[in-house]
């Protein structure tokens, strides 16, 4: 898929020789910054670029290697792309979400890089996820197909603060004189994401249920960090087609846990969901794994779909 997006090349060209030595001692390269200076950044997909955006404020000029409403599982890069993350002063991705950026990114020789797989931890989650059971460092999470290292971290305000210390540190050593506004900007941000912590805690600590079913399994942090169970009807992958068994499952699990909505996406195709709950005669609704923002989103950025996500989830499990 081709995703093209305007690179703007500095003209400098006429800085003195010691210019340029002064500059390369305290900040990146020449053809990593904009002709105004600011720090080019490159994120792989939505949540990441919102991260960079927030962290970096006015010092940088993110660009997002996923268009609005693609699906970042499915990205294909550009040969000018590729190109453009070797220029970058500072690349955001998350590794083993996205092959194609992985590809790229190793071989851009890009210096500094944030690898948000590395900066929180990881779990192996797969088509049911059981929050009540979950404990640090124990996973019972169950599959019996489409299993794998879960990426889905950004949609845990607590692991998406993680994220955003290890960006900052990144951001930090890409563009020195600028620390300290990145360390300002990373505190608020991090302020904000323990008010939606507490947002969802205190919004989901009263309810009739605790299950809920999505179309694929992109909210098993979620779940365990507020006490819920994901029941999926694919797995990780967006694109996998449910097992008849898987099916046959998820109506006895409707019954027995009282579940009253099936979650479709914005993004992925919504017509199995939807017919799951027509057989079960259950509503739908939408649960958005936040993986772009588009003029379906129910919110203009990370935090407005968020507080989406947790009022559908609220009106589906009978919070009080």
């Amino acid at each position: 898929m081709n995703i093209r997006r305007h690179i703007i090349t500095p003209a400098l060209a006429g800085a003195s020789v010691l210019g340029l030595l002064a500059l390369s001692a305290c900040s990146p390269a020449d053809g990593a910054r904009t002709e105004g200076g600011k720090l080019k950044v490159t994120a792989s997909f939505y949540p990441l670029e919102f991260l960079a955006q927030q962290i970096g404020g006015k010092h940088v000029e993110v660009t997002d290697l996923t268009k609005p409403g693609v699906e970042p599982h499915d990205l294909e890069l550009t040969p000018k792309q590729t190109g453009q993350l070797g220029e970058s002063g500072a690349i955001v991705y998350l590794k083993g979400l996205q092959p194609a950026v992985d590809a790229a990114v190793a071989q851009s020789g890009a210096q500094h890089v944030a690898d948000a797989a590395a900066l929180t931890s990881l779990e192996k989650h797969g088509t049911e996820v059981d929050g009540h059971h979950h404990t640090t460092g124990d996973n019972h999470s169950h599959s019996e197909s489409e299993g794998g290292k879960d990426p889905h971290i950004w949609l845990d305000p607590v692991k998406y603060a993680e994220v955003a210390k290890g960006v900052n540190k990144t951001l930090a050593q890409a563009d020195p004189a600028h620390k300290a506004d990145f360390q300002k900007n990373t505190d608020a941000l991090v302020k904000k994401l323990d008010g939606l912590n507490r947002e969802f805690r205190d919004g989901l600590k009263k309810r009739s249920s605790d299950t809920f079913l999505t179309t694929h399994a992109a909210f098993g942090y979620l779940a365990e960090r507020y006490g819920l169970t994901e029941e999926a009807i694919s797995g990780l992958d967006p694109e996998a087609e449910p097992s008849a068994h898987r099916i046959r499952d998820l109506h006895t699990l409707a019954r027995e846990h009282h579940v009253s909505t099936v979650f479709f996406e914005t993004i992925a195709n919504p017509a199995t969901a939807k017919a799951l709950a027509g057989d079960l005669h259950l509503k739908t609704d939408v649960l958005d794994p936040l993986e772009g923002i588009t003029g379906k989103s129910r919110g203009k950025d990370y935090f407005g779909v968020q507080r989406a996500n947790l009022a559908a989830l609220q009106k589906a499990l009978g919070s009080k």
